[in-house]
């Protein structure tokens, strides 16, 4: 759905010489122009206007100098640095285009009718006055000669193998009739044509075509020949078949021209001479002839060059037209009139073979004309929802427009079409807000037809028209001397009566802006500004009402348009500077990025650029609408960024990276897709693919953004309409701004009005925030938290709509309720069940009310039916069970049984038989628990298996029989879990204190049992054999001091007490038993040997600990050292600057712990016994072993915590020492306590140092190099990264225990 766009025409008329130009090309390194005439040959710059150089042909005698000879064809040949021409009189000539020199390389006696090189510049044909094709290397060799006239059709003869005749075949919607037709002969060629020869070569050089008049027929007859001069195949008859011929560069279609007895076509054939497709051009009959057909460079474009013929053959007005093929219609997009004076008339026409859509033109009157198109899509451009996102197609004379707001209609068809007098070379939209659907035409005999929306009517047969089709409204004719064709381009339409339009200006290389006004029926100038430079692309904004103009080399201009004058400026960023392209853009579009706007411009080569910053190298096609930027790429994607939360670094970043799966941005699109409108205001993308056709896509990023302001504007059905249609999921209904959600419940359900669509929506809810996983907010957009704490959203959201709902109409949104209860986190059906029962004792009156068989079967659509049984009957209701078992398909032999067995029970026992039924153990004890005492075993069977001992203990009163049996049970659950002091507890104040001692006994708690036992009144000695035994157990437990109590109070056994406290080194309490009892002669044999051993154990301890820790400290120092060594060799080998430097860490050796952590990977699922086994493998002290620093530091900090909490047990012996003049040896232990300590105290910043374990001072010295001080250097640096949780912290010295002795000091 493109137009060709006319960038810019240049026109000399500088080029002056004897006769009239014959033949023209384009010399391929320098763009200038190859001319010949009757008399000579030159080379002309178009674009300076300067003869480069210049050889006469008759100074030799190659041409007669009467001006009667002709030129034949015209090469250049880039590798020679010469042109290659032939002359009707038989010479083959070389043009040296260096020393201006002619040099004749061969003549042919017969004369030539045409000569035609090879694309690749190979091989040249020649056709003779002999009617023989001579084919000649690039050295002028002859390879061979041919006749063209042959009777054999060639290799490719088509093979018939015999099945059945002529008159028995199937033919189709002619009928039988054809089979006995006649053959009717062909008939010669028109009187006009001029007999000669033409010749083309396929795009490849394997194979050309000769088009020749037949001289037995009289009718021209295409032959096909490959590139060893071996016929392949001869076309079949063709009646009117004209004189053009030119091959698709493609290589697929040969295209000529007939004269058909009612129309006038371009006929395209097979390489195997067959037909296949054409296209009529506008003209009758006899009223114009094809003199050339001519393909461009990439076989986009086809040009026919035609004139008039009049009655008696003489010429008339000549004209050019640009053809473009798309979905198998042939479009007329571009069509030069040059008029019917002789002098204006083209004599040679071709295109650039460099750049495609260039096209030459050299007139009779030695004018050089250069025009330049490029591909544009003419769309409207409003920004409002009052566009329609029309498009626009040119069809010769007709417009071909598309409302894509409305509907995607596939071309060649259209939602209407404009028609016109005459051909249509450019159309234009109305620039105003509001009027962008106004559409202007300039034609090619300079009319402006205006087109304006009329009234949309419906048709005879009942159908309506969905957009209203536009009309003529007026036609202007253009006040301005247009000496050549397309003389005005980059028409724009900015206002009702302001039209801006682009000239070619007064001086070369300059332009005329021209702002055209209505005066009367005609287009005038009101004012003309010249702009230094070639503009090639004017551009609009209707948001600001910038126009920026584009130069030909890159430069960005502004046109100031508002005052009575034109004025143009430079283009200028925010900061005051200039701002241009790099290069020229064929397609340009302003935009604003924060707030600032800019001119964005594609290049041909893919390039998107911002001024003169370049976006992406990729793109194929772009589009703005709104705040939006949507282009695609050759990697056959579309992206769609929002410019206004993107600066243009941060547009560079996203079209440099490639989306992930939750980008809105990104989209995969066909191959070869590309940009034809975006509806503004709406979600719609029209792409078209490359043979095309159309496709609708919804781009994510504009269907998010656009759900979002609706959302913002509270427009709930549009939103939800929106997101149904296009599959986003409803929770961000409420995700985007949950207060407002809340806040405006009856507004969004006023708004969807449908119970269908607020059970979707209800339905849908779940607890995940799709806005920060699905649907993130965009770059630069608001960024709500959402608090984890509070009640679950979707509790929230039904809790909400219930409220709503059952407020505003219940019986209306009966269903939508029913929805929010069993949607709820925790399903409420007993709360739905009951609804559905209201609704059948109290039926609703109504209209159109929901009954209770309709809510029951929609809720038996939500839950699953066993699962409703079961919650109906949880209510008790056998009406409601009833309801729900025949909805089911449930056997009524199964459930009727059941349920009347259960109506015949007294109705606690029947709820308790229910509650059991559907395990509801708690409700089923509470019911059980009022059906009387004779049902209590079966109350205590229930506790026992469910263990519901504190929920039985709270239904009955604290002194019956029922609550002392519960209490007994429970006490025997809780001796099996190992708490029988519990379990004693239970027993004693329930009054069973025989079976609480045996409890508290076996559970060690004496105080207890010694109550119990004085409450049972024991005698002496079965008071005392239980405390020998309590104390007994203490002993085991190492509770000397409590079992020294028992002793000493209950068991009356002093000497035993005495001897427990001395095993518990419990010192002092023990000479107070001694001195109570007056048993002084335990002193000596018992407490002083004893203590003496104390000290000596004590000595040998700290000994073994103080040795150990000095070794794990020598050690941790080795593994240091070697472990900075290695890392420096490391950073010696890759240098300061490795990235993998900083992985070499301080004290730990991440290569092998990583890849010790990979080989156990396996033990981490395992339980947390065999976790904690596997690390305490992990830190393994074995020398060598990969985590030994980290295990060596645990173990000297276990030996400082074990050390350092020995400061009691120490104080406590050297004052028993003391007190029995044991002097030296509690110096000794004091000594040595005290140097360990010291010690250990005094390792603590070398074992654990702050900053880390290595060292943070520069290494130096005669071992160290560049690269390991650099990285020394460069770890001084502060870091702010949390230390490593497996490297244990410092322990803590308890100084502020006192534990010396003074008197030993």
């Amino acid at each position: 759905m493109r137009n060709l766009k006319l960038l810019k025409s240049l026109q000399s008329s500088d080029l002056q010489g004897l006769g009239s130009p014959q033949w023209v090309c384009v010399r391929a390194d320098s763009g200038s122009l190859l001319v010949t005439s009757q008399f000579s040959i030159l080379e002309f710059d178009p674009r300076s206007g300067q003869v480069l150089a210049e050889a006469s042909l008759t100074a030799d005698g190659f041409l007669p100098e009467d001006g009667g000879g002709t030129v034949v064809g015209l090469q250049d040949l880039a590798d020679q640095e010469s042109a290659c021409l032939a002359t009707a009189t038989g010479d083959v000539l070389l043009f040296n285009l260096n020393t201006c020199q002619l040099e004749c390389v061969g003549s042919v006696d017969s004369g030539l009718t045409a000569m035609r090189w090879s694309p690749d510049e190979e091989l040249v044909l020649l056709t003779t006055g002999q009617e023989t094709i001579i084919m000649m290397t690039k050295d002028f060799e002859p390879i061979t000669e041919v006749g063209i006239h042959q009777d054999d059709f060639g290799e490719g003869k088509f093979i018939t193998v015999g099945w059945g005749k002529k008159e028995t075949q199937f033919h189709g919607s002619e009928g039988k009739q054809a089979a006995q037709r006649k053959i009717q002969e062909v008939e010669p060629a028109v009187p006009w044509d001029d007999r000669r020869p033409r010749v083309t070569w396929r795009g490849d050089g394997q194979l050309f075509a000769v088009s020749a008049v037949c001289p037995r027929t009289g009718a021209r007859k295409v032959r096909v020949w490959n590139r060893e001069g071996v016929l392949q195949a001869t076309s079949e008859p063709i009646n009117g078949l004209e004189q053009a011929l030119c091959w698709k560069p493609s290589g697929s279609l040969l295209a000529s021209s007939q004269r058909q007895p009612n129309k006038h076509s371009v006929v395209f054939l097979e390489k195997n001479g067959l037909l296949h497709g054409d296209f009529t051009l506008p003209f009758a009959k006899d009223q114009a002839k094809v003199k050339e057909l001519l393909w461009n460079a990439d076989s986009s474009v086809l040009a026919v060059w035609l004139e008039d013929v009049t009655a008696e053959g003489a010429g008339g007005s000549s004209y050019i037209q640009l053809w473009t093929v798309g979905n198998y219609h042939w479009y007329l997009k571009q069509s030069l009139d040059f008029g019917a004076d002789p002098q204006r008339a083209p004599v040679s026409v071709c295109w650039d073979p460099e750049r495609p859509l260039r096209l030459h033109v050299v007139t009779c009157s030695w004018t050089c004309i250069t025009y330049d198109w490029s591909w544009t899509t003419d769309q409207s451009a409003g920004p409002d929802a009052a566009d329609n996102a029309s498009v626009a197609v040119i069809d010769g004379d007709k417009i071909l427009v598309t409302t894509f707001r409305q509907t995607v209609v596939p071309p060649p068809m259209s939602s209407f079409q404009l028609q016109s007098v005459s051909n249509i070379n450019q159309v234009t939209f109305l620039c105003r807000p509001g009027g962008s659907n106004q559409l202007a035409a300039l034609t090619s005999d300079g009319q402006v037809c205006l087109y304006t929306p009329g009234e949309a009517a419906g048709s005879a047969d009942g159908f309506r028209t969905a957009s209203r089709p536009l009309v003529l409204h007026r036609t202007f004719r253009v006040a301005v001397s247009q000496p050549a064709p397309l003389a005005l381009r980059q028409l724009l339409w900015l206002q009702d009566e302001l039209f801006v339009s682009v000239t070619c200006g007064l001086l070369p290389g300059s332009s005329s802006l021209l702002m055209l006004r209505p005066d009367g029926d005609a287009l005038v100038v009101r004012a003309r500004v010249e702009v230094d430079g070639v503009v090639v692309g004017v551009t609009h904004r209707s948001q600001t009402g910038t126009v920026a103009l584009q130069l030909e080399d890159g430069r960005i201009r502004r046109l100031l348009w508002e005052g009575a004058e034109l004025s143009v400026e430079e283009w200028r960023d925010s900061s005051g500077c200039s701002i241009n392209f790099p290069v020229s853009c064929a397609q340009t579009a302003l935009c604003s990025i924060r707030g600032e706007e800019h001119l964005l411009g594609l290049s041909d080569r893919s390039h998107l650029y911002a001024g003169d910053t370049e976006l992406a190298s990729n793109v194929s096609s772009f589009a703005v609408c709104n705040d939006f930027l949507l282009l695609t790429t050759h990697s056959h994607s579309c992206r769609c960024l929002h410019l206004s939360a993107l600066t243009l670094k941060g547009l560079q970043a996203a079209l440099a990276s490639d989306g992930d799966q939750n980008d809105e941005t990104f989209r995969r699109v066909e191959r070869g897709s590309r940009i034809v409108t975006v509806v503004p205001q709406d979600t719609r993308v029209i792409l078209q693919m490359p043979r095309g056709n159309l496709e609708c896509i919804h781009h994510r990023a504009l269907v998010l953004a656009q759900i979002r302001k609706w959302l913002d504007g509270l427009r709930f059905r549009e939103a939800f309409e929106c997101m149904r249609k296009l599959r986003i999921n409803l929770n961000l209904m409420y995700d985007h701004n949950p207060p407002v959600f809340l806040e405006n419940v009856e507004t969004f359900i006023t708004q969807l009005d449908s119970i269908n669509h607020i059970n979707l929506f209800l339905t849908e809810l779940k607890e995940e925030d799709t806005t920060s996983s699905m649907y993130p907010p965009p770059e630069g957009g608001p960024v709500r938290t959402r608090s984890e704490s509070g009640p679950q959203k979707v509790d929230v959201v039904c809790g909400a709509l219930l409220k709503a709902m059952e407020s505003m109409d219940p019986q209306k949104f009966c269903l939508s309720i029913l929805t929010a209860h069993v949607k709820k986190s925790v399903p409420e059906l007993e709360v739905a069940l009951q609804k559905v029962h209201e609704l059948r004792v109290n039926p609703p009156e109504a209209p159109g009310a929901v009954g209770a068989e309709e809510a029951l079967k929609y809720l038996l659509f939500l839950v699953n039916v066993n699962d409703l049984y079961e919650h109906s009957l949880g209510t008790y209701d056998f009406d409601l069970v009833l309801m729900v078992a025949e909805k089911s398909q449930k056997d009524p032999k199964e459930y009727l049984p059941f349920l009347n067995n259960l109506k015949s029970l007294e109705p606690n026992y029947q709820r308790y038989t229910i509650d059991r039924h559907l395990k509801r153990y708690r409700k089923a004890l509470l019911h059980l628990s009022k059906c009387g005492d004779e049902h209590f075993p079966e109350v205590l069977q229930l506790v026992t298996e469910q263990q519901l001992y504190a929920e039985a203990l709270r239904l009955f009163a604290a002194h019956s029989p029922q609550y002392k049996a519960l209490s007994g049970a429970y006490a025997e659950h809780l001796v099996e879990q190992q708490q029988a002091e519990q379990a004693g507890l239970l027993l004693w104040r329930c009054g069973e204190p025989v079976r609480a001692l045996q409890a508290f006994t076996s559970s060690s708690s004496w105080r207890n049992a010694i109550c119990v036992a004085q409450e049972l009144a024991l005698p002496p000695d079965q008071l005392a054999l239980l405390a020998r035994d309590l104390a007994e157990k203490l002993t085991e437990q190492r509770r000397y001091s409590e079992a020294a109590l028992l002793l000493d109070q209950y068991a009356k056994d002093c000497e035993e007490a005495i001897l427990a406290l001395i095993t518990g080194a419990a010192w002092e309490e023990a000479l107070r038993l001694v001195h109570m009892h007056d048993r002084q002669d335990i002193t000596e044999t018992n407490l002083k040997p004893v203590l003496l051993e104390a000290f000596s154990s004590q000595t040998a301890f700290l000994e073994t600990q103080t040795a150990t820790f000095t070794r794990h400290r020598s050690r941790l120092a080795v593994v240091r050292e070697l472990k900075e060594k290695a890392r420096l060799d490391m950073l010696d080998e890759d240098g300061p600057d490795c990235p993998e430097a900083e992985l070499y860490s301080e004290a730990s050796s991440v290569m092998t712990a990583s890849k010790y952590s990979q080989s156990n990977s396996r033990i981490s699922s395992r339980s947390s016994k065999n976790r904690r086994k596997a690390e305490r493998k992990k830190l393994s002290l074995k020398e060598g072993s990969p985590m030994e620093d980290r295990a060596l530091m645990y173990a000297l900090s276990e030996i400082f915590t074990t050390v350092d909490k020995m400061r009691e047990e120490v104080h406590s012996l050297l004052k028993a020492l003391v007190l029995f003049h044991f002097d030296k040896q509690a110096q000794k232990l004091q000594l040595a306590f005290s140097e360990a300590l010291q010690m250990m105290e005094g390792a603590v910043p070398e074992v654990w140092p702050e900053g880390g374990p290595t060292s943070q001072t520069p290494i130096t010295g005669p071992n160290s190099t560049a690269n390991s001080i650099t990285a020394s250097l460069q770890q001084q640096k502060p870091s702010a990264s949390l230390p490593d949780p497996e490297v244990p912290a410092a322990p803590k010295m308890r100084n502020g225990v006192k534990w010396k002795l003074a008197v030993l000091s």
